[in-house]
């Protein structure tokens, strides 16, 4: 999927909420246990219930790894399940790869070609040559790893190196990746005081956008710092959506909740 087709499919849904599928068989409904694959039996009624209300889902696979090769099923089958049934969101391997070329054009594969997600999560650590070979698959994106929502990213993302923070120099660099022009980024909800200077460095990228309810984020923050004219944001929810309500009524639930942050998404957007 192009960036062109997502904002089209923004403005046609007036939003630009993606929800992040992060199965915990400890959190879904007890009754969905009895099914013969209860990761996608909660992935299939909870895509059913909210697709309407927004433009992307994002897979972490680390719920799906985690239950060995009956989990990674479950995630062929969701994958296979949206391109089937939802063929216009936009589908995101939250998987936070990177690693040295060849494995990196490896991972690319996996998960553009054998899974056909339109994008993946990926560090910047290890450098240009780690990141370049997700950015040669054509209409696919690399979402790179910037300013994350966690503590822990004041450990290293905001030290100043040579009077600049670190994930500064990592937007600024970048740039100058080829294809760099379907790089999009991971900004935290919960930073979103810095946005204003993250788009003085990266002013058209999309951004993603963790943080937005159980973590406290702001979206009337992250929209007034971080929108551009063509949106260039994809707000997450994960948890806040999908674990609304542990009975029988989870997918309604989960439903109203996307409506909610659909509709404070659609009044935004017609301020434009």
């Amino acid at each position: 999927m192009t960036t062109t087709q997502l904002v089209e499919q923004i403005k046609l849904k007036e939003s630009f909420l993606c929800i992040g599928l992060d199965v915990d068989l400890d959190k879904i409904p007890k009754h969905l246990l009895q099914e013969d694959d209860p990761i996608f039996a909660f992935n299939k009624a909870i895509i059913d219930a909210t697709h309407h209300l927004c433009v992307a889902y994002k897979p972490n696979t680390a719920f799906y790894e985690a239950y060995g090769l009956e989990g990674w099923r479950a995630l062929e089958k969701t994958i296979e399940y949206l391109d089937e049934n939802c063929p216009n969101h936009f589908t995101i391997a939250d998987a936070k790869r990177g690693d040295i070329g060849n494995t990196s054009t490896m991972y690319a594969k996996a998960f553009f070609q054998d899974l056909n997600f339109d994008s993946v999560t990926v560090a910047p650590y290890m450098g240009k040559d780690s990141v370049e070979p997700f950015l040669a698959f054509e209409n696919k994106h690399a979402i790179l790893l910037a300013l994350t929502s966690n503590q822990g990213a004041f450990d290293f993302q905001t030290k100043e190196i040579q009077n600049r923070e670190l994930y500064k120099q990592v937007l600024e660099t970048s740039k100058s990746w080829n294809n760099s022009d379907r790089l999009m980024y991971v900004v935290g909800a919960t930073k979103a005081e810095y946005l204003e200077g993250i788009r003085q460095i990266i002013p058209d990228a999309f951004l993603l956008v963790p943080g937005v309810g159980a973590q406290g984020g702001s979206l009337q923050e992250v929209c007034k710092y971080g929108m551009t004219e063509q949106i260039g944001l994809l707000i997450n929810s994960s948890r806040g959506i999908l674990y609304a309500s542990q009975a029988s009524d989870f997918a309604e639930a989960a439903a109203a909740k996307a409506k909610a942050l659909q509709s404070d998404m659609s009044a935004i957007l017609r301020t434009l």
